[in-house]
């Protein structure tokens, strides 16, 4: 049995959840697939999948197993890499986890540069702004936009996500332009659902403000609470590198200029420095590179 093959098809299984698929995508017919499995259950004395007739998942030994094999046909994978490639070019695939609003705003952009420059890697990307287990969901990198970054994973600084003050000039027109933090009461105010709801905080030089808001509209999406704000449903806090663009174009005005509001961190998460493939290292230096200057 070629061992390194039967851990590929098992682990491309637990993506899958199925035979067939995995047997599609990696041009072999179902009986090799199941064969496969059943020698690489057969060399280890255990049962490593649970089969019914909708579908496939991973036993208890499974789930350990599985932790190996990704191990292993990571180190095989950096191996042959380094061995037979030029440095320049990177091939398999690439797991990452992005909030939605980062993703379309700047990380598919970046995605596409990389991929210019390594054709022969594959990319799938998890867009949420939920918290999931990367070993559990076999995520590669995450990018996350927080100050208190998991304790359990290596974090790396990408850049600061500042935040600015928001509305369309249909919006002040109808309701004015706030002179003040406190003015805010009396606005039509919409906020992130998990950063923010219901306080915003000001700093001036030494001087902060911390205002409670009424938020009229809540969103667990930046991108939903800006094109709220471009329909004129009134002032909302946006990161940066969203409203920048819209900003320039007249579409956003961005108000109380001469306040700040506290900085998040933008980092890209993994789970251990060890056995960090090379398309992994890669791709995080080149988005270290990228976003050093902060463009937005």
């Amino acid at each position: 049995m070629d061992k390194l093959t039967a851990m590929r098809v098992f682990s491309q299984i637990a993506v899958t959840g199925s035979f067939s698929a995995t047997a599609e995508q990696m041009a072999l017919s179902r009986a090799m697939v199941s064969r496969y499995v059943s020698e690489l259950e057969e060399w280890l004395n255990q049962r490593l999948l649970q089969r019914t007739t909708r579908n496939v998942t991973l036993t208890a030994a499974g789930e350990q197993f599985l932790q190996r094999c990704e191990q292993i046909l990571a180190l095989t994978d950096e191996t042959l890499e380094a061995a037979t490639m030029p440095d320049s070019e990177l091939r398999g695939q690439l797991r990452l986890a992005c909030s939605a609003t980062f993703a379309y705003s700047q990380l598919a952009s970046a995605i596409a540069d990389f991929q210019s420059l390594h054709p022969g890697l594959n990319i799938d990307m998890n867009v949420s702004d939920a918290s999931i287990n990367l070993i559990d969901a076999r995520i590669d990198l995450a990018i996350r936009i927080s100050n208190t970054p998991d304790p359990m994973l290596i974090a790396r600084r990408l850049a600061s996500c500042a935040s600015v003050l928001v509305a369309s000039p249909a919006y002040l027109e109808k309701y004015g332009i706030p002179e003040s933090p406190d003015s805010l009461v009396n606005h039509r105010c919409m906020s992130h659902a998990t950063t923010g709801k219901y306080l915003w905080q000001f700093t001036r030089a030494n001087q902060v403000s911390k205002v409670e808001i009424h938020s009229h509209f809540s969103a667990n999406d930046a991108a939903v609470l800006l094109h709220a704000a471009l329909a004129g449903g009134g002032i909302t806090l946006q990161p940066s590198y969203l409203a920048n663009c819209y900003i320039a174009a007249g579409t956003l005005v961005p108000l109380l200029t001469e306040w700040s509001v506290p900085k998040l961190e933008i980092n890209a998460l993994y789970p251990s420095r060890h056995h960090l493939p090379m398309r992994v290292r890669k791709f995080l230096d080149f988005l270290v590179v990228r976003f050093e200057s902060e463009p937005w």
